[in-house]
């Protein structure tokens, strides 16, 4: 019967037995008719019983499944709200990832030794996940470490939305040259000389990174499979047993669409995925939109997978790029074609996000809900909303409400929060984006991370973020009237993400009906110190029933996958993100760095005679009393 050692629970001979028990659990099932459990049973992948071992104890059977908790915190599972999970999958087993590593220095090493076992004609890439301000040396890798680092291997660094560093194999790799002309809206820095010299801007069109990571080689059949598995195992080693995909650029329906699709099909699927459509190709928006429309409709699909509408662009003509390090984008006139495409979804039953950072857009964007409303277009029960939406006014926010809309945020300014800080100062940045004043209108505000290609996948670092208001580098931006409490920011992680998809009755919170998405964790998130929420992981993550994460105590319960390929994978080596330590550890990891660089520093004066007598002389003279 025992996954572990039970004692007091005796299977009986029933027909409707539950297929997994978990018990000793502090649970909070984020229902507020029983906030608090202890035990819960599982049938056919949805929850029959909440309460205690009495409770579940009819219903254990010769086969049952029964894991003990051992005390620990277990939770709903956790929701992204807007995760570029497909196209992330899609790519994770070819990227290096910088996620969760402290130093500059650990990170360069990381990119040496890939390089070395990277196959020629295949390129190293850190696409996202990362900033400088969580090194200690707080800044970049330059273009000269990494040619050092790989001589002969493309490296391909992406930072934020804002910038990429490449090395001299790179930039031959991706046709960059001295008559290569910049693209609209991105800059190739140049040397006296006119050749590029590796780092590319965004200006403040992020397209220019995109277009050229779409240069480097990509996975093809099984391989695709794979990567997306591992990475949705990854992703279930946080807890997450949901995400709502965002899309993005590059990311054409229905061909990147296809291996989630056949996974599936497989019953390989350990994550549910509700999909967005972007048109892909300007111009062209209104005549995908009509094709999709016809193929499909929003409440098609499953538990598993399943169309969720459109976006986050619906015209290219009205994204606002984010560059906090460049003045905000001054777009043109757009209204005409984003009316069409609002309307045609509103007139067959589609709903759709859009991307808007700023208000400016948001306020363009209204007036257009606010004149098909006058038709009766809105609020129509469609379900649509804003996503990251960093400087939102109040009398934005209420047209939103006003119009059925939603919000989604983002922990994006817990990598950009500096640059946000220096162009819009502190009193913009301690109400960016404006949680509370969304909250306080009672509309619906799901939280996500945007991953992967400015965040990181980690949902902690955002619930961190969303609790503390701190940045990477630790530095304060959000004020305290505009933080939530540690139960708010788990709810917009769960029932909020739910509400977006139409799933709130059955998904966030743990009841019977409801499906058995589940984690137990490895630290109370309601009683840890605020720093460490960030680095709290799943030890069990249960998805409908099925126990697609395991870990310490219970390694092996899970379910098993197929080897990372291809063989030099850099996931193969380093994993995914990089498990933070204990403080102490971290702080003495810290002090062994300084030491080295210490010893670096005196063997460079050294061996320039900076430092008379002998190579091993343990102090600059000038401090010898």
């Amino acid at each position: 019967m025992s996954v572990m050692p039970v004692g007091g629970l005796v299977p009986q001979a029933i027909d409707d037995a539950a297929e997994l028990v978990v018990r000793n659990a502090s649970i909070h099932t984020g229902d507020p008719r029983r906030p608090r459990a202890e035990a819960l049973a599982v049938r056919d992948g949805v929850i029959t019983v909440v309460g205690d071992d009495k409770d579940v104890a009819p219903h254990v059977g010769p086969d049952t499944k029964v894991v003990d908790a051992l005390g620990r915190r277990m939770i709903p599972g956790l929701n992204d709200a807007h995760l570029h999970v497909i196209r992330g999958g899609l790519n994770y087993v070819l990227e290096l990832r910088w996620d969760g590593v402290r130093t500059l220095r650990q990170a360069l090493a990381m990119l040496r030794e890939q390089a070395a076992r990277t196959p020629k004609g295949q390129w190293v890439r850190v696409v996202g996940g990362w900033s400088a301000d969580q090194f200690a040396e707080r800044r970049l890798p330059t273009v000269a470490e990494l040619n050092a680092a790989a001589p002969d291997t493309p490296v391909f660094v992406l930072h934020l939305y804002q910038s990429a560093v490449l090395n001299r194999a790179a930039l031959r790799a991706a046709g960059f040259a001295k008559d290569t002309p910049d693209p609209k809206g991105g800059q190739i820095v140049r040397g006296r000389d006119g050749e590029p010299t590796g780092m590319l801007l965004a200006a403040p069109s992020a397209l220019i990174l995109y277009s050229t990571l779409a240069k480097a080689p990509v996975l093809e059949g099984e391989d695709k499979k794979v990567s997306t598995r591992h990475f949705l195992r990854e992703l279930n080693r946080f807890g997450l047993t949901s995400a709502i995909d965002a899309a993005g650029g590059f990311q054409n329906f229905p061909e990147n669409y296809s291996t989630v699709v056949e996974l599936a099909k497989a019953g390989q699927l350990s994550l549910r995925i509700a999909y967005h459509l972007f048109p892909q190709t300007a111009g062209q928006e209104i005549a995908d939109l009509t094709r999709w429309i016809e193929m499909a409709r929003p409440e098609d699909g499953d538990a598993w997978l399943r169309l969720n509408g459109a976006g986050e662009n619906l015209t290219w003509a009205a994204a606002d790029f984010e560059n906090f390090s460049q003045p905000r984008p001054e777009l043109g006139d757009y209204e005409g074609e984003f009316e069409k495409a609002v309307r045609l979804l509103m007139e067959n039953g589609w709903g759709f996000r859009l991307h808007a950072t700023y208000d400016e857009t948001i306020r363009r964007d209204l007036a257009v809900f606010e004149k098909l409303a006058a038709e009766g277009l809105f609020p129509a029960g469609n379900r649509w909303l804003f996503d990251h939406a960093e400087t939102v006014s109040a009398q934005s926010l209420d047209r939103v409400a006003a119009l059925g809309g939603a919000m989604s945020v983002q922990n994006r300014l817990y990598f950009q929060g500096e640059a946000f800080l220096r162009r819009y100062g502190p009193g913009a940045a301690a109400d960016a984006p404006p949680i509370r004043a969304m909250l306080d209108r009672g509309l619906t505000v799901a939280a996500g991370t945007d991953a992967t290609r400015v965040s990181t996948y980690n949902p902690w670092v955002a619930l961190h973020w969303l609790v503390s208001g701190r940045d990477i580098g630790d530095l304060v931006l959000r004020s305290p009237a505009n933080r939530v409490d540690r139960e708010t920011a788990l709810r917009m992680f769960t029932v909020a993400g739910a509400e977006l998809t139409g799933e709130e009755q059955v998904k966030g919170v743990l009841r019977p009906g409801c499906y058995a998405d589940l984690a137990v964790l490895s630290d109370d998130y309601f009683t840890v110190p605020e720093p460490e929420i960030a680095n709290i992981e799943s030890l069990l993550t249960v998805t409908g029933g099925r126990i697609v994460y395991a870990a310490r105590e219970y390694e092996g319960l899970d379910e098993e996958l197929p080897p990372v390929t291809p063989a030099w994978s850099p996931v193969a080596h380093f994993g995914g993100y990089q498990a933070s330590r204990p403080a102490g550890v971290r702080q003495a990891e810290a002090l062994g760095e300084a030491v080295a660089e210490s010893e670096q520093h005196r063997a460079w004066r050294a061996r320039r005679g900076l430092a008379p007598g002998a190579a091993d002389m343990p102090f600059d003279p000038c401090f010898v009393l």
